[in-house]
């Protein structure tokens, strides 16, 4: 590796270049330092586990709860009844011993780290960017503020939206009225900490696409020829997600997917345009 493209803490005295072990040893403490940020989020989180729970945990399990309240609203401008949520039909219980102070640690975990992502995402990624090429750099730059912000907006969005629909649809469903919806407390929060996760890691879509387009194995018009197929793999994933017939909260969720494969093919044909610049150039050099 070339010396201008290393960190001053990748040359000793010398002007020597890191050994493996010296590299190794650099990985240790950024990683270190990253599950140390998550523990203090998870510590915090713990000291506040109470009113942590009852109005985040338990939110989505209200009826007031805001996205409840906002579908109540579209269901008075679109006239579509069942689209309001008045009651949710179903009890949490702990059914082991240590069921509950196991919550509260595995929950505090959690959001330790949801909250400590754009730090420790910040530590992995100051140990790869010496090893990037100077062009490789100025593509990236921003690499944090756009990870870290799509991860918080996807997780915001399986909080907000995907979580009560999928919620609302599984607790108010029944085979018959004689059985009555008694959910295991680690049921809920893994239907919960899930959708929410799993939203946002689907909304790197935008940044995964970028890597890709990078290294050629993408392109936007390929995106762009297989953009039907594409649409109708978001509509069954929304499906999935929301198994609530409603054509509405199918929408609700199939949007934003869409709206971010659209942003994926924005952002392959920006990487294309930037290639084809960089060999215009070599050729006239």
């Amino acid at each position: 590796m070339p010396l201008d493209q290393l960190t001053d803490e990748e040359i000793d005295t010398e002007g020597k270049e890191m050994s493996f072990l010296d590299h190794l040893e650099e990985l240790r403490w950024h990683i270190i330092r990253a599950v140390g940020s998550i523990f203090v989020f998870a510590i915090i989180a713990f000291i506040f586990i109470q009113e942590i729970w009852q109005t985040v945990v338990m939110g989505p399990k209200d009826p007031n709860f805001w996205t409840y309240r906002m579908m109540c609203k579209l269901s008075d401008m679109t006239g579509y009844a069942d689209l309001c949520v008045k009651k949710l039909n179903f009890e949490l219980q702990a059914l082991g011993v240590s069921d509950q102070f196991t919550m509260a640690l595995t929950s505090s975990l959690i959001i330790g780290l949801c909250f400590a992502f754009p730090y420790a995402f910040w530590e992995l990624w100051r140990f790869i960017k010496p090893g990037l090429r100077i062009a490789e750099k100025q593509a990236a730059r921003g690499a944090v503020f756009y990870v870290s912000t799509l991860f918080l907006l996807g997780l915001l969005f399986g909080y907000f939206i995907v979580s009560p629909l999928a919620i609302n649809f599984l607790a108010n469903y029944q085979i018959t009225p004689e059985i009555k919806n008694q959910f295991d407390i680690t049921s809920y929060i893994g239907i919960l900490v899930t959708l929410s996760l799993g939203c946002a890691l689907m909304f790197q879509m935008p940044i995964v696409a970028f890597v890709l387009s990078k290294v050629g194995v993408l392109t936007p018009a390929f995106m762009k020829e297989y953009r039907k197929h594409a649409w109708i793999v978001i509509l069954i994933i929304a499906g999935i997600i929301t198994p609530s017939p409603d054509i509405y909260s199918q929408v609700l969720v199939a949007l934003p997917l869409a709206g971010l494969y659209e942003v994926s093919i924005l952002v392959s044909r920006s990487v294309q345009r930037a290639r084809l610049k960089e060999e215009q150039a070599l050729m006239k050099s």
